[in-house]
């Protein structure tokens, strides 16, 4: 009950909150469905280092028994604090940025950039900012944001780290919140250089046209489709006005845009969600950069396709699935 009525007042308080990997709202009857461990299904896939063995990697926990006790341990306190399905199926332990088509243009964008900022925008644990930070990227250049600091902390314990030993900044905020990021500056370089220590920094607005590299999956779902053309201003001014800097990310979609059930609220009032097509997709961030230039990429994976960890929200339905996308200015 208490974490009902938690997730109810924190999405009914502010429809437009940042509320990272929320994938539900919630009311007073809200079932919140009890902990499953059959849900441990992080695999390894092929291409390089799967999911477990990075987990095993980064944990320094090599045998599977203790390796599972430990995830699901920390799972278990999260779960009792957020109910958040993100929770429940272990997304917070998957790689969702190194599947997406656009990950092999991030590490050549260094050469360019020799300065550039990575920002995980909804990321959780940071388990995708380890990745990064494991394939080269610079820990000092590397930023998370999401709603609540907890999970940041939860991120530590989960892979046994510090702020020493994995030392990325992370701020905790609404992102529709104008105190923490107001609307950016344009295409134009900004007047000052980047903020420096990431760390210091105490809201996004420092970071308005400083940052090269976006990732945000599974965040835009959340939201109406205002909400969600409001979602990508915001990203559009914080991105570097340099060729090659990119926003890229994944969340549900659909074949002709339009309305889908939300993912364990089936049946339920007010359970749906808004859904972008491809096309619909590309025409919103064409708008949102209408002077400049810029490519988006974008592909709807259909269930089949989908990896095993993307298959809580891809539905078997024809015409719904996972939109994998990357916006590149030019």
């Amino acid at each position: 009950m208490i974490r009902c009525l938690e997730a109810n007042t924190l999405y009914a308080a502010h429809d437009a909150t940042f509320a990272a990997h929320l994938e539900f709202s919630c009311n007073m009857d809200t079932y919140f469905p009890p902990l499953d461990d059959k849900m441990w299904i992080i695999q390894a896939d092929g291409g390089g280092p799967g999911e477990l063995d990075f987990l095993r990697s980064q944990a320094g926990i090599h045998d599977a028994d203790e390796l599972k006790k430990h995830v699901i341990g920390i799972q278990t306190k999260a779960y009792e604090i957020y109910g958040y399905p993100c929770i429940r199926t272990f997304s917070f332990a998957r790689l969702r940025i190194s599947r997406l088509p656009a990950y092999p243009r991030i590490m050549p964008l260094l050469r360019e950039q020799p300065d550039a900022i990575l920002l995980d925008l909804g990321c959780c644990f940071g388990a995708d900012l380890r990745k990064v930070a494991a394939d080269g990227f610079p820990t000092q250049n590397l930023i998370g944001c999401d709603l609540r600091k907890e999970f940041w902390h939860y991120g530590h314990e989960l892979f046994r780290s510090t702020p020493d030993t994995f030392p990325v900044a992370f701020l905790a905020g609404d992102v529709f919140d104008h105190g923490f990021l107001a609307h950016g500056i344009g295409p134009q370089l900004p007047a000052s250089p980047p903020p420096h220590p990431l760390s210091k920094i105490t809201s996004l607005t420092a970071l308005n046209g400083h940052v090269s590299v976006i990732h945000v999956s599974y965040l835009f779902h959340l939201f109406s489709e205002q909400k969600q053309a409001e979602l990508a201003r915001l990203l559009a001014g914080l991105l570097a006005p340099l060729p090659g800097s990119m926003i890229l990310g994944a969340h549900i979609g659909k074949e002709a845009k339009g309305f889908k059930e939300r993912p364990f609220r089936s049946g339920e009032q007010g359970a749906e969600v808004f859904c972008h097509s491809p096309a619909s997709w590309t025409e919103m961030w064409e708008s949102v950069f209408p002077a400049e230039g810029v490519r988006v990429d974008v592909v709807l994976k259909k269930h089949g396709e989908c990896h095993p960890s993307e298959l809580v929200i891809a539905s078997a339905e024809n015409d719904e699935g996972v939109l994998e996308w990357s916006c590149t200015r030019l």
